[in-house]
């Protein structure tokens, strides 16, 4: 069923205000994941919000903390996050990179110990729309570990993620984002509450053995979750892993943890310090159309640029709606009703449905 985003929105902000987020952290909160809903991302949309209360509840992350700066200079911050809601914290720390990168050309940002943040596109979106570059390499230490390295079956890497925002003039930016693992858990998540498979060369068994079904990688023992493209996916999860663990300082992937921690390195640029003849956004601009202009290997191919599938999904979803399964709005009715969110609100989002 699909649902509008603005009640969505409002929806479950109340929830994370319920559940002892301050109005902004909610807002913030919120917005992200419906964002992400929009942009085609579900892994990293509402469906969290369960979990994200579950582990408010536990103690595994802390409600209303702010980026607290542990070194800095001209270039350079290192950031604890107080184990907050990762989204907030990223945004604290990412307005202090474009300021940073707007007066020195460059900033790199080291977050670490901090929640989930979130799909990392979302930082790249928020560099490029102030003229920017970004760069940012995520990894989840201990209760993210999820990927077996290639040639074994346990699981040993978290998807570390990776995501690179463009300036391009007169058009769309480049948002590049990927997780270096062949599927990203979130999906695995939504194809279970879905009841479907995912498709093949993603998922293994506890023994090693390929499968679709991502009920066998929640079971116990446990499946794991194959890198991308073999080694290449496997390198570059290697390499996320130490910048975004190692030297944020957040620590690489670990056995033992019992709560979500995250580290990301982010390195901003400014393309105007770097003085080149003509712009970095209209070379940019030269570049995607001379890779657009090639010709077609059928005439209703597309040749796309890395961030126009999240930008057709956010205007199709705005005009449409946000379709959820069923087991999802269940989960997150079941989530409101335990911090007494009024059922007349979610019969009100309910009704409130696209035809």
């Amino acid at each position: 069923m699909r649902y509008h985003p603005q009640p969505l929105l409002e929806l479950v902000t109340q929830i994370f205000t319920a559940a002892g987020c301050e109005q902004d952290e909610a807002e913030i909160i919120s917005d992200h994941l419906v964002q992400a809903n929009l942009t085609g991302h579900d892994s990293h949309g509402v469906i969290r919000t369960p979990i994200y209360v579950q582990w408010l509840r536990e103690g595994k992350v802390r409600a209303n903390q702010h980026a607290r700066i542990v070194f800095e200079n001209d270039a350079i911050a290192v950031i604890d996050g107080g184990m907050g809601f990762g989204q907030p914290i990223a945004k604290e720390s990412m307005e202090l990179g474009i300021a940073k990168a707007k007066n020195r050309g460059v900033a790199v940002i080291a977050l670490r110990n901090t929640g989930h943040v979130g799909r990392v596109g979302h930082w790249a979106e928020m560099t490029v729309k102030a003229g920017l570059i970004s760069l940012h390499f995520v990894n989840t230490s201990g209760l993210g570990m999820l990927v077996a390295p290639v040639g074994g079956i346990n699981r040993r890497l978290s998807a570390n993620p990776v995501s690179v925002g463009i300036p391009v003039a007169g058009g769309e930016s480049i948002i590049y984002d990927i997780s270096t693992s062949s599927v990203a858990e979130g999906k695995l998540k939504v194809a279970f509450n879905k009841g479907v498979p995912v498709p093949e060369g993603c998922i293994i068994d506890s023994k090693g053995q390929p499968t679709c079904d991502p009920a066998v990688f929640y079971g116990n023992p446990p499946g794991a979750i194959l890198p991308f493209g073999g080694y290449k996916g496997y390198g570059l999860g290697i390499v996320t892993e130490i910048l975004a663990g190692a030297l944020t300082g957040s620590g690489c992937t670990v056995p033992g943890k019992t709560q979500l921690e995250q580290g990301m390195l982010s390195i901003i640029l400014d393309p105007a310090a770097f003085q080149v003849q003509d712009s970095l956004a209209n070379e940019a601009r030269k570049f995607v159309d001379f890779v657009k202009s090639s010709e077609k290997v059928s005439p209703d191919a597309e040749i796309l640029m890395p961030g126009d599938v999240e930008r057709r999904n956010r205007a199709e979803r705005t005009a449409k709606g946000i379709e959820l399964d069923d087991k999802t709005w269940s989960q997150i009715e079941g989530v409101a009703a335990a911090v007494k969110i009024p059922a007349e609100l979610l019969a009100k989002v309910k009704g409130n449905r696209p035809n």
